[in-house]
């Protein structure tokens, strides 16, 4: 027992939650067992919901999204809304592990040219995704892919490219200015391997240090020997120019959507559904507690109390990123009836 609430196990029969969840423990709370709740900006939550709630196709779903179109833009009103209709539901068994992630903005080069020697590629059209294609250490090491035409611009630092695939997205400025954006555009099917796990495992670092600035120095201060590490991780992601995006809108997310700064979380769609509204409850040394939305995914986000906060575009938004990796709490709203479904017995 948890909070006075019975556990339960959480069946398949909650549609949406993706097969391969299996099973997961689960609690159904009440919104005053929720820390810091009613001190959050909800109508801000709620602008963000709006912005994918068309895209979120269950039975459960369709009501909740048109009442949210029609709700008041006050704060009571927004508050009410999420109280109404939702439940705090806990899957699994915290405490959560947060991190943060960030649309870097970094200079590049349409085309080789001096120090801007290392490519971005597109995906390319022998690629099937889901299937494994070259890993990383074919493709950078190796030169597999290179004078195919699939390269889209070019950065001077490799291990700038390598932390960009980690973001999944971002903004390069060209010498003569203009900014292009790029995002996910696929992966090579491999499995992604932390390369700070690697250094924690070989004793180059302790697990409080591994956060990712101190990973970034560390590979840059290391010359060859630090660029070799990162093909320890086979996983690669290609990328695509994003053209209709507002620079005043975030990146896009694995809802086709851009994502808000501190808003928007990206998680394990086996166990959360994308588009679900989160509660953050993350501790460490700067707590946050907030009302987020599920709106996009990582390689390295799995689990169920598992939850990446996008933290915003440029330097700044980098160095705060970096140095999060918090326990806590995720608690998603579920519509009611879904949410108590969960409590089912299990055949």
């Amino acid at each position: 027992m948890r909070g006075g609430r019975a556990l339960a196990v959480l069946a398949l029969l909650m549609a949406g939650l993706g097969a391969t969840a299996g099973r997961a423990e689960v609690e159904v709370l009440t919104f005053a067992e929720l820390a810091g709740w009613e001190d959050d900006n909800h109508l801000a939550a709620l602008k963000v919901f709006r912005q994918t709630c068309d895209q979120l196709k269950d039975p459960e779903w369709r009501p909740i999204c048109d009442l949210a179109a029609q709700a008041e833009t006050t704060e009571a009103a927004a508050r009410s809304f999420f109280e109404m209709f939702f439940k705090p539901v806990v899957i699994g068994n915290p405490p959560a592990l947060f991190t943060g992630y960030y649309e870097p903005e970094l200079e590049g080069s349409p085309v080789r040219s001096g120090n801007f020697i290392y490519p971005l590629y597109a995906k390319p059209k022998d690629h099937v995704e889901g299937q494994q294609y070259y890993s990383r250490d074919q493709i950078d090491q190796q030169g597999i892919l290179a004078g195919r035409g699939l390269e889209i611009a070019w950065l001077n630092d490799p291990v700038d490219v390598y932390f960009l695939q980690i973001q999944g997205s971002g903004r390069i400025r060209m010498p003569n200015g203009d900014v292009v954006r790029v995002g996910y555009a696929g992966k090579n099917g491999h499995p992604y391997r932390s390369i700070g796990q690697a250094l924690v495992d070989r004793g180059l670092m302790t697990l409080s240090e591994a956060s990712a600035p101190a990973i970034r120095a560390w590979v840059k201060r290391n010359g060859s020997y630090g660029l070799d590490l990162l093909s320890h991780n086979p996983s690669y992601v290609f990328f695509r120019k994003l053209r209709d995006v507002a620079a005043n809108k975030g990146p896009i997310g694995a809802m086709g959507r851009s994502i808000t700064t501190m808003r928007s979380v990206a998680i394990d769609p086996a166990f959360v559904p994308l588009g679900a509204p989160v509660w953050v409850e993350k501790d460490g040394d700067k707590p946050l507690r907030r009302l987020m939305v599920a709106q996009d995914t990582g390689g390295a986000i799995k689990g169920a109390q598992r939850a990446d906060i996008f933290y915003g575009t440029g330097w700044d938004a980098g160095e705060a990123a970096g140095m999060i990796k918090d326990p806590g709490r995720l608690v998603v709203l579920l519509p009611i009836d879904r949410a108590y479904a969960a409590l089912l017995p299990e055949d």
